[in-house]
């Protein structure tokens, strides 16, 4: 795999692991509340967050001449 590839993997772990070192009982709020949501609800969420990505990543690239 490309470092590129890795160094944005280990930025989503900082990221991801941020919430519960900090908080770790508003984050289990949270995760308890996500549970009860319906799954359409959790997709639409899960998509918006795919299609974000994607046009951050296509900006950076386009940016950096990538």
């Amino acid at each position: 795999m490309n470092a590129t590839i890795w160094m944005a993997l280990a930025l989503v772990l900082i990221l991801e692991g941020l919430g519960p070192l900090l908080s770790p009982r508003i984050w289990r709020r949270m995760i308890l509340s996500m549970v009860q949501l319906p799954d359409t609800l959790l997709r639409r969420f899960g998509g918006g967050l795919v299609v974000a990505g994607a046009v951050i990543y296509y900006m950076v690239s386009i940016r950096s001449g990538g």
